[in-house]
């Protein structure tokens, strides 16, 4: 068992937590030719049913407009997605999964449970429930919707 460290430590244990992990998982999805960037708007347009406004993508990807707009042309070039014309606003661009995604998509899915079961070895449902429960806390403590913010690791 861990000894206490501290409240001024759990932030620190928590992002570097969250900085390995990332970091495996970017490990494990080099084969594939994913960075970070690329696997991450896949992930968050996968979870959002295959599309999104390209604003709403900067949002929850956490990142700059143009730099997503350089991901989004990678992504775009090898065939993965495609941006859409808004049909309300035509100052918008929708952003859509290819069909030629899903494959990957799955192979990334798979590749993410892998790993979430090595990191989540002993532990019981009851400490993850209490864990998400503490996180979520945090989040909404911070102002953030957990849902949006989070990415599926």
């Amino acid at each position: 068992m861990v000894p206490p460290r501290g409240k001024e430590q759990f932030g620190f244990d928590l992002a570097r937590l969250a900085r390995l992990w990332r970091a495996r998982l970017d490990e494990r999805l080099a084969p594939l030719g994913l960075t970070q960037a690329k696997w991450t708007i896949l992930l968050h347009l996968s979870k959002a049913d295959g599309h999104l406004p390209q604003r709403e993508l900067v949002d929850r990807v956490g990142v700059e407009g143009p730099t997503l707009v350089r991901v989004l042309d990678g992504l775009e070039r090898l065939g993965l997605l495609e941006r859409r014309d808004c049909p309300t606003d035509r100052r918008s661009k929708i952003v859509h999964l290819t069909p030629a995604a899903t494959p990957l998509i799955v192979e990334i899915a798979a590749i993410a449970a892998a790993l979430r079961t090595e990191v989540m070895t002993g532990l019981d449902d009851a400490d993850l429930d209490l864990c998400q429960r503490i996180i979520a806390r945090m989040t909404s403590n911070l102002g953030g919707n957990r849902a949006e913010d989070g990415d599926a690791q």
